[in-house]
């Protein structure tokens, strides 16, 4: 269970997408914090474990229109932009929409993509658009990408490039459910809950609105600062080949007022911070070849986390 247990307004939501999932309270919580932040989501986990379901019911449960790609190699670029046919009657070209225009775009084993394909995702998830034959085209507000990836199983697969991995805001991963939660999730499935009894709990003009709230959430100059100094630690650690980028201090911020919201409260603390730096910072790190293991990684960034004085906040 997350430290997190004051979630205010975005209780509601929780306790809708979790008829479905079961014991997955603060990848939930993450997701939510990302979406409301403004940022994508990797989903980084085995098959299996709930990822597809998990988007489903979050974007039937925050009322967004999504479209589901199942990534393979011979998935084209303009199966997600979009594309342009020729109208004999009219003489001109007209856009047929792509699957990535809509609310929450769902990813589904990006890295079996070519890396042609991968790319064509840049531009919608920075800059909010898509351009198709010198056109460009808005994706609707608010908008969302939420990719899943296989850690295993790497054959046939094309890894990320790096410019495309620090786009995502948060790199989760749900792991297996406990004993227990796996008997209820049986138990629920034979009583027939899926994604369609999770209901609509806010409207898309609602999440507009959330959004512009966190965006209000005041952030002292220390914390600020706790930010920078941070991100800074990962740029001059002698483990780390390249550390987090300016994206990745700007994303802290947004998911550090995301979660001063969710718990009711209208100033960041170091503590919202510490609750989103890993999830939002490992996977935009390369290390050296004396870092060969994902234990060794962890163990090198919690150092690097301990390191950089907390400051103490009135």
């Amino acid at each position: 269970m997350s430290e997190l247990t004051s979630i205010g307004n975005a209780r509601s939501i929780i306790r809708e997408v979790s008829k479905v999932i079961v014991g997955k309270d603060e990848s939930l919580i993450k997701i939510l914090l990302a979406i409301i932040a403004g940022g994508h989501i990797l989903m980084e986990d085995i098959p299996g474990v709930g990822k597809t379901t998990m988007a489903i019911s979050i974007s039937r449960a925050l009322g967004l229109d999504y479209n589901r790609v199942q990534f393979t190699p011979d998935v084209l670029p303009s199966d997600i932009t979009g594309y342009s046919i020729f109208d004999r009657e009219t003489g001109k070209m007209n856009y047929q929409k792509g699957a990535i225009l809509c609310n929450l775009f769902l990813a589904d084993e990006l890295n079996r993509a070519t890396s042609r394909t991968q790319s064509a995702l840049l531009q919608a998830m920075e800059e909010g658009v898509v351009t198709v034959d010198n056109h460009t085209y808005p994706v609707p507000q608010p908008f969302v990408v939420i990719a899943t990836q296989n850690p295993t199983g790497a054959k046939g697969t094309q890894m990320l490039p790096d410019s495309q991995m620090d786009r995502f805001m948060l790199r989760l991963s749900m792991g297996y459910p406990s004993h227990e939660d796996e008997i209820e999730m049986i138990r629920r499935k034979q009583n027939g809950v899926s994604t369609d009894t999770v209901q609509q709990v806010v409207s898309r003009e609602d999440l507009m609105r959330i959004r512009r709230d966190a965006d209000k959430v005041y952030i002292k100059e220390e914390i600020i600062d706790y930010i920078v100094r941070l991100c800074d630690a990962t740029r001059n650690d002698p483990r780390i080949i390249q550390g987090a980028s300016p994206r990745a201090s700007l994303a802290l911020t947004a998911l550090g007022k995301a979660t001063a919201w969710i718990q009711d409260r209208d100033y960041v603390l170091p503590k919202d911070i510490r609750f989103v730096f890993f999830d939002c910072i490992e996977h935009r790190l390369i290390w050296s070849q004396e870092m060969p293991d994902a234990a060794s990684k962890k163990a090198a960034l919690a150092e690097v986390f301990a390191a950089v004085e907390v400051p103490r906040i009135r």
